[in-house]
Formats: structure tokens, C-alpha cells, sequence
């Protein structure tokens, strides 16, 4: 059965069994044939962010750059949340009026921020996100696309987008699975 554990005036009730303590959506777990829907339920931490052109050249993106501090949530009933900060907001090199580039949110002050719904076509690994809510207002009610893949802990996520001057790119995410 459940063990519990007590403390304070919070009591928790912990699963024994199959899942020896793991979370039930833990990436992690060996079992086959898990779905891209399943495998990225939870909590990732952004390990890198990374822009190439076509002819694979980098491109760093300046609001947040070359590498945030991310969080990214998903749960199992189809919402999702996103905080991203550029490491260093002591100097900020974007400007405000800076427009939205194609495929993305735009950042503020060094963060960007937002949240809402999100489907997932398993078969091609195709993630769309509705914002609800935004940091940047134009954002509200837009939907972007978004190629993922779950390999254990891992969650790569791939984005066609561009530069601030247009130039088209590839951003690369890469993110651990926290919980």
C-alpha cells in the first residue's frame, strides 16, 4: 500500500509499488512505446538554446541570449507554461519596439513569459501551444508549432523562426526532465 509521510500539517501520501517512488509521467521510465503526449508531461529545465541558419551558422537571438535560465511545464490534461530569462539582465540589448519574430513570443526586458493550452500529433511529433496569457500583449491567442522529441530525460524541441532581421533559423531547445 501508500506510505505516508507527515510533516507539520501537510500529510502525502506516497505510491509504493511499480513506480518505487518515481513519478508516474517520469520520462525516465523504461517502459516501450511511451508517447511523445506522455514522455513530456512534467517539469523541464533549460540545458541549451541554440540558433542556426540554414548553411548552420549561429545566430544569438539578443533579448534573452545565447543562454537563458528556462522553465517549461507540461501537464497531463493539455496545459502548459513557460518562463525564460536572459542570465544577465544588467544590460538589455534589445529595444522595445523590436517586432515579434515568425513562429515566437516576444521578450521583454530580457524575460519572456507565457502560458495556455497545447495539442500533440504523436505520429509526426508536431506540439502546438495557444497562449492565453503573455508577457508581450500581441502574443494573447497566438499558436505556434513546434517539432519535440523525449529521449529519457531529454526533450529536444526544434522551431523554425528568424532573426530580428528576418534571416530565417532553426532554434534548437534542449531540456531536463526536474520532475
Amino acid at each position: 500500500g501508500p506510505i505516508a509521510v507527515e510533516t507539520g500539517r501537510l500529510s502525502v501520501s506516497i505510491p509504493s509499488g511499480p513506480w518505487k517512488g518515481r513519478h508516474p509521467m517520469n520520462p525516465q521510465d523504461p517502459s516501450p512505446g511511451r508517447s511523445l503526449s506522455t514522455s513530456m508531461v512534467g517539469t523541464w529545465e533549460l540545458l541549451s538554446r541554440e540558433d542556426r541558419t540554414a548553411s548552420g551558422a549561429p545566430r544569438t537571438e539578443p533579448s534573452l541570449g545565447s543562454d537563458p535560465v528556462a522553465l517549461l511545464f507540461f501537464d497531463a490534461k493539455g496545459h502548459f507554461a513557460a518562463q525564460f530569462m536572459k542570465r544577465d539582465r544588467s544590460v538589455v540589448a534589445e529595444p522595445e519596439a523590436r517586432p515579434t519574430a515568425a513562429n515566437n513570443s516576444r521578450a521583454r526586458g530580457g524575460y519572456d513569459a507565457y502560458f495556455g493550452t497545447y495539442t500533440v500529433d504523436d505520429l509526426t511529433g508536431m506540439v502546438t501551444t495557444r497562449l492565453s496569457a503573455a508577457l508581450s500583449q500581441e502574443n494573447v491567442g497566438q499558436s505556434f508549432s513546434r517539432t519535440m522529441e523525449v529521449s529519457g530525460d531529454l526533450l529536444v524541441i526544434r522551431l523554425d523562426t528568424s532573426t530580428a532581421s528576418g534571416e530565417p533559423v532553426v532554434r534548437t531547445l534542449r531540456w531536463r526532465w526536474v520532475g
